[in-house]
């Protein structure tokens, strides 16, 4: 059939000539349009992409190490140091470090509880103290092998060649470090679970009474328009604008409560410093609250309203019409907005910088009233020196906090595939 034996009933010969002569020009808008989306789709894939490779390409790759001691020098009686038994690294951990530090050690995990192979690590760390001359990013080293293998040569004739990934186990189970070496992501991995869990629990409940409260009790007059206006532009509010209401709020404000000092958590209440774990959590709860918000409406809006009146028809009241019915249909999208909004807190930097995260911090966080860093955090500290050792442990650590990120929205789709089955 060709498009001049296309007519459109009903209308007149001349309203349909016109019908037919606009079907070329309405092709080829689609057709625009299609290309448009796909050519956004692929770009969109090759930014991201790019952006991972750039992650892992300095995650990994060869690097010159040269050690401070030959451990060949450190065999006692012909037994080199891998073959010693834990109590001679024992001793020769006494022998070589200094006092206060194997005392510092001793406290951190006494010597009786360590295993031989955390023994060992010490005295690689502590006595060899291998130290990385140079890196050389993952391409280069797999591309460029020969040329990166002979500029050691070159450069550092008596440095050992090594494939170094910066992710490993030891990485995400020590505590920060001023060298790369030594450096871990533990304390900021706890300081970003303890953050982001006192998020969820003030945001998520008070978020979802909110959005119920102004979809089904609110009355459409202008004091509530004018709260949901308010809600709708908090949404758009840039991060450290809610740094500064943390700091006003949390901890200055209320200092004694978020330090711990009101509950008798602090020795020297002279001391309490408001700076806390829960003082950041309160701040990321504000921060998405809006999200919440908003997003728990949309959800709650396109339950249908029949729904609701054939649960006031038959004689239930409104709450136990919502509690039942309107809820439990809405949930699905309520997670679906609290997903995006974890996604964002989990990554804030701004509002952790200005309430007051540390940079370095060695003690793993213990409650909500202790000292804290973060992931974010701890990649911008590392970012922003001038070593290139450390700009490759800031990748390795975007890339844990990538698999926090997928682990934590993981599991949010899962409870909300869970809900969808339900319904």
């Amino acid at each position: 059939m060709t498009i001049q034996q296309l007519s459109a009933p009903g209308l007149l010969p001349d309203q349909s000539s016109e019908f037919v002569n606009n079907l070329p020009s309405r092709y080829r808008l689609a057709l625009f349009w299609q290309v448009a989306f796909l050519a956004s789709t692929i770009l969109g894939i090759v930014v991201l992409t790019a952006l991972l490779f750039n992650i892992v390409n300095g995650a990994f790759g060869l690097a010159a190490v040269e050690v401070k001691v030959n451990p060949d020098s450190l065999a006692k009686e012909g037994v080199p140091i891998e073959d010693q038994s834990k109590e001679q690294l024992i001793q020769l951990l006494q022998e070589t470090l200094k006092p206060a530090v194997y005392q510092r050690l001793d406290t951190e995990k006494p010597f009786d509880k360590r295993s031989r192979s955390e023994v060992y690590a010490l005295v690689i760390d502590r006595v060899v103290e291998p130290k990385v001359m140079q890196t050389w990013p993952l391409f280069d080293s797999l591309v460029h092998r020969d040329e990166v293998l002979a500029e050691i040569a070159a450069k550092y004739p008596e440095a050992e060649v090594r494939f170094l990934s910066w992710i490993n186990f030891k990485f995400l189970t020590t505590p920060q470090s001023s060298q790369a070496e030594r450096a871990g992501v533990r304390t900021a991995i706890l300081g970003s679970l303890w953050i982001i869990s006192i998020t969820i629990v003030v945001a998520f409940p008070v978020g979802v009474c909110a959005a119920i409260y102004l979809e089904e009790y609110a009355r459409d007059n202008w004091i509530n328009r004018l709260i949901r206006t308010n809600i709708n532009n908090l949404a758009g509010v840039p991060s450290i604008i809610y740094g500064m209401l943390g700091l006003a709020i949390f901890v200055r404000a209320l200092e004694p409560l978020t330090s711990g000092a009101a509950f008798g958590l602090v020795e020297d209440p002279t001391m309490a410093n408001g700076r806390t774990i829960l003082s950041a959590g309160l701040t990321l709860a504000l921060l998405i609250l809006p999200v919440i918000i908003i997003n728990g409406q949309e959800a709650i809006r396109a339950v249908p309203t029949s729904l609701r009146e054939a649960g006031l028809a038959l004689g239930a009241t409104r709450w136990q019409t919502v509690w039942a019915h309107v809820l439990p249909n809405a949930l699905p999208g309520i997670l679906t907005g609290t997903i995006l909004a974890i996604s964002r807190a989990i990554g804030e930097t701004a509002p952790l910088v200005v309430v007051g995260a540390s940079t370095f911090v060695i003690r793993d966080p213990s409650g909500p009233f202790s000292k804290f860093t973060a992931l974010p955090i701890q990649i911008y500290q590392w970012t922003s020196r001038p070593q290139a050792e450390f700009r490759d442990i800031a990748a390795a650590a975007i890339i844990v906090l990538l698999a926090l990120l997928l682990v934590l929205n993981v599991t949010a789709i899962l409870l909300r595939n869970r809900y969808s089955r339900r319904l």
